[in-house]
This record gives structure tokens, sequence and C-alpha cells, in this order.
């Protein structure tokens, strides 16, 4: 496919502008001095073979994204770059750890100064043993970070190994980085794109495992025994019923990657894998999370708060009565409550904690009496979200008391992402999004009131995105 099209073109979330492209994981975030900076890997051909690439992002607020120069890129590194995170020395210096392609070895590049504009050569992390010896290890996808002044690296795999150095040159295998694993995890799942940093008063792992998507573990770190002691698992993705169950590959929401902001938030993206085959080539980022902990130690997610100054024209509906239906043709012949005329929105939907008690319930986007569009219901019976053909675990019943439920909805042209209660997260896709912009309702057996249906129009922030298609300013050496 060539360059993407106008039509593609989405208007809020970061996408490449260029050909086809994956994978897209983002990788190598920072904020310095007032900016923020991310790359994401681009697929492109080096001395007529594949090759790998970290395209450079810079935006003021997470939204506006500008294209620079591609620093990070074979014909300076001498190797392809797969994944890896970014982190700041002791001296404040930020650096990228990543695995070099056909490598065998995990690298380090230091960058010349805080705006990224040049890198020092990159070099291979080389571990020992305390007595000296090559470690029995794998070296995989990397992380970096600082425990009081001593550096400790993780290299993915599915016994994930940690090293220690305290000038970013010496390494020495300490042993395997998890103390265990948790109920909820399948033999046969790595740890690879990990992300491991403090959240609150607890570690988090953010990470995939490469048949299931995106993921994280919370816990502490053992200062003792240098190691990460999980006590709770989570995903991030989940298996929709038209992908594979022998070939296990669910991976939708894939690669994350965070960075602290400027006020202390930590905001992680990922790259929107296959929900559909032609968005999987397009690398395609989501929104922007920030994830905190709650009272409760459990985490929350939640789009970020500068989205809310992309919105013009609101629409506020208070008391919508969702009459009940008892079959798929009465769903289906539902009133909308509104029509949506454009292509960018959020819609945020609160109802009294009271209403949604046992009550399946829910709206369809793009739809009509004879297309079903997309689906987004609570399923109480199974405790479960459904957007689209994804189920992800959500029950209203446990809910603070007197805790409204808020379904947040973004709409950018064919990708949605919805958060209900900064509990839950899903993203997903419908490509006919033009051809129906109802919003109906839904609930079964009994009526449902929505307490306020708020609709805001967003406004595009890719200006970036265009003129980076014509400059094609990220373009790299092919030779």
């Amino acid at each position: 496919m060539s360059t993407v099209t106008d039509e593609q073109a989405l208007n809020y979330h970061l996408m490449h502008p260029g050909e086809d492209s994956s994978p897209g994981d983002p990788n190598a975030a920072f904020y310095l001095d007032g900016q923020y900076h991310l790359h994401y890997i681009l697929r492109h051909e080096w001395r007529g073979e594949a090759s790998y690439s970290f395209v450079h992002v810079t935006s003021p607020d997470m939204l506006h994204w500008s294209w620079r120069r591609t620093k990070l890129q074979p014909s300076f590194t001498g190797h392809g770059m797969f994944s890896g995170t970014g982190f700041l020395t002791k001296e404040g210096m930020p650096a990228a750890i990543y695995h070099g392609q056909a490598s065998g070895r995990n690298h380090i590049a230091i960058a010349n100064d805080r705006r990224l504009s040049a890198w020092h050569k990159p070099y291979a992390v080389e571990p020992v043993t305390a007595d000296g010896q090559k470690p029995d290890m794998v070296h995989w996808d990397p992380d970096c970070f600082l425990v009081g002044d001593t550096y400790y690296a993780l290299s993915g795999g599915h016994k994930p190994p940690v090293l220690r150095s305290e000038d970013l040159q010496n390494w020495t295998y300490v042993g395997y980085f998890l103390s265990h694993d948790l109920p909820g995890t399948a033999i046969g799942e790595d740890i690879s794109c990990p992300n491991f940093f403090p959240l609150g008063d607890k570690w988090m792992l953010l990470c995939i495992s490469h048949p299931y998507g995106c993921r994280y573990y919370l816990g502490d770190w053992d200062a003792q025994n240098e190691q990460f002691r999980p006590e709770h698992h989570g995903r991030m993705n989940w298996r929709r019923p038209e992908q594979s169950l022998y070939a296990a590959l669910d991976r939708d929401y894939f690669a994350p990657e965070s960075l602290v902001a400027a006020d202390g938030r930590r905001v992680m993206w990922a790259w929107l894998r296959s929900m559909d085959d032609a968005i999987a080539e397009r690398s395609i980022q989501s929104l922007p999370r920030e994830l905190s902990l709650a009272a409760d130690g459990r985490l929350r997610m939640k789009p970020l708060s500068e989205l809310a100054s992309l919105r013009y024209d609101p629409i506020v509906i208070h008391d919508v009565e969702v009459a009940p239906s008892y079959s798929e043709e009465a769903a289906l012949a539902a009133d909308p409550v509104v029509k949506l005329d454009g292509d960018s929105f959020e819609i945020q939907i609160t109802v009294e904690r009271a209403q949604v008690r046992r009550k399946r319930f829910g709206l369809r986007l793009c739809g009509d009496r004879s297309d079903a569009g997309l689906p987004i219901l609570f399923l109480p019976e199974y405790d479960r979200l459904r957007v689209g053909s994804t189920e992800a675990p959500f029950s209203a019943s446990e809910l603070d008391e007197g805790e409204e439920l808020v379904l947040r909805i973004f709409l950018d042209k064919y990708l949605v992402e919805v958060f209900v209660n900064d509990r839950q997260a899903v993203a997903s896709a419908y490509t006919d999004y033009q051809s129906v912009s109802y919003l109906r309702p839904y609930s079964f057996h009994e009526s449902t009131i929505f307490r306020k249906v708020e609709i805001w129009r967003l406004r595009a922030s890719n200006q970036g995105f265009y003129e980076a298609r014509d400059s094609r300013i990220w373009e790299v050496d092919r030779d």
C-alpha cells in the first residue's frame, strides 16, 4: 500500500505517515525540558534486506506530534533495532536500551544532549556472573531502571534474567527477575517489551506475552534478593472469537511503553496490532493512558487528561430512558439518542449505580435496523464489558457505594477506545463507520435511565502528520 490517504488518516491518534510498516512498537519515551519524545519501530529495507529503525516524534502535550529526523537507524547503529525502552542516566541524560537485530545482544545508546539531536554510538550489554563467566541467559527485549544508585537491566524471555551495574558498562548477572509467577498466566507466556517502574507504593511490570498481548504485574521490589515479587497480574488484551484458539496470537493491544509526564503522571501507549489487517500495517498507537493505583491497590487507567483540550461543540442530554428490548429485532429497532454528524467524538454516559445492578445494557455505534454496528455492552451474567467482539472483565457490582457508572467512548474515524470508571479500557475498530452514524441505546428486559449523555466533537491534532507525510523527514538510509 502507498502512503496513508486522507481517508485513512486519523485525527488524534498517533500514526505513521508513510507506507505500511509493522511492527510499530512504541519505544524510548521521555519528558525532557518541556518536550515529550517518543520513538516507534519502522520496518524498511537496508542493504537489500528487512531491517528496523526507531522513528522519533516530539510533542508539547502528547497530542500534537511533529516528526524529527531518524537518528536511531541501522546506518548509525550497524544493525536493526528491536524493542526496548528509554531511561535517564544518573547524570540525567536520556538513553535507550534495545535488542540489536541478529546481534544476539541487547545494546545501550546514550544521547549527546537532552534534545536527542544526536546519539553516542551504541554498545552491547555483555554481562558476566559473579565469578567472571558468561551467564546462560537469553538476550532479548530489554528494560533498564534505577534503584537508588544502581542500574538494573531486565532481559525478556520465558525466564527473564536481571543484571546489575554501577556504570552502565560493567554488568553482573544476578538471576531470575521474577521470584515466582502468578495464577492466571499460562505456560508459554514470555515477558517481552518490558517496562518496570514504581507506581504509587508498588512496582509495576508493564509487558506483553507474545501469544496473549499486553499485560502487567503489580508487586514489590525485593532489594535484598534483587528480584521482583509480583502480587497481582492483569491483562490489557483479550481474545476475540474470530482469533485462532490454537495459534494463540491474541494481539490487538500490544508492545507497551510509558513515561513520567511533567507533573508526575505515568502515561503509557501501546501499538494497536491486529484489530484489522490494514490497521496493523499502519503503525497506529493507542490513546495515551494515565496509570495510577487506587486506595484498594488495584490499577486505574484513564484517557490522557489533555484530550479534554480537543473538545468543542458540546451536546448534553439529561435523563434518557432506554426502553427494554426482548429480542434482537427490538434491539436493532431502538430509537437513536442522537446522530453523530462527523468522525471525531468523545461520548460520556453517566448512569446511577442503582440503574446498572444486574442489568444487561449498553449501546450500539454506527448501527441501524439492518446493521448491528459496533456494540458496547455490559454483561452482568459474565461480569464482562463487550466492545465489538472483545469481552473484557468488568463488574458494575464492584463500583464503590454511591459511585456512578461512567462510560467514556472515543471515536476517531474507524478506531474506538472505551474506558469505564478508570477500571477497564478496550480498543476496537469499525471500518464501516461512515455508513451509519447513529448512537442507539440498548437495555434488556427492563428500562435503563442514562442520567446524562455528553457528546463533544474533538478537534484534529494531526497537522504534524500531514507535514511529515509530505516532507518524509523520517526517511531512513536504505544502504
